[in-house]
């Protein structure tokens, strides 16, 4: 794939904010692999990330006349596929996990991080892909909020408003995806590795 200079980018950009379609399909094939990326991590198979990332490309070009320079095109152009791919996730209505009593809400707290040495040893020899491909063995509700949490960086405040839930509900579907996760991790180190061996601490 050609690489372009920041100046190069910009005039393409500006293209682009013009409707010359040729200069689409070059900002479409140089964020193509990344913004894949994106929506295979929310998607779980191929052909539904391939429709996330057509569609969010479609949204994108329809509002690249907004694109002010001023922040990272590559940061914009994520927030759109993100934003594109909630939206469609709203209108599926996944089943979010509500907190309904004091369980939840003690399993929410105290699930909120996970430090024991013995859990997380052996994610060191598991390599980024190799975690993000359990993730997307998550439920759609908790792969979601895992992704919008703890890969894009949003508050739960901010998941709460994306997704329509509250508060307390983005805490608890997070907890869910994290101990999820956890059984994961260890089910597939295990069956490549063999048999964790935890140390005395």
């Amino acid at each position: 794939m050609k690489s372009y200079s920041p100046e190069q980018l910009e005039e393409i950009i500006e293209r682009c904010q013009k409707g010359d379609r040729k200069y689409q399909q070059i900002v479409y094939e140089l964020f193509y692999g990344k913004m894949m990326g994106v929506c295979m991590r929310y998607a779980g198979q191929r052909e539904l990330a391939k429709d996330y990332l057509q569609d969010g490309f479609i949204k994108a070009f329809l509002k690249i006349e907004k694109f002010d320079f001023k922040g990272s095109f590559e940061g914009w152009l994520r927030r759109i596929i993100v934003n594109n791919i909630i939206d469609t996730m709203r209108k599926k209505r996944y089943s979010f996990v509500e907190i309904e009593n004091m369980h939840d809400l003690y399993f929410v707290e105290n699930n909120e991080e996970i430090e024991d040495e013995n859990e997380i040893a052996y994610l060191k020899k598991l390599t980024t892909t190799e975690i993000l491909d359990q993730v997307q063995l998550l439920s759609p509700a908790y792969r979601t909020v895992f992704n919008l949490y703890i890969v894009e960086g949003y508050s739960h405040k901010e998941i709460a408003d994306m997704l329509k839930i509250s508060e307390g509900s983005s805490k608890s579907n997070l907890a869910r995806a994290k101990a999820n996760m956890q059984k994961l991790l260890k089910k597939y180190y295990e069956l490549k590795y063999g048999k964790i061996e935890y140390k005395n601490v």
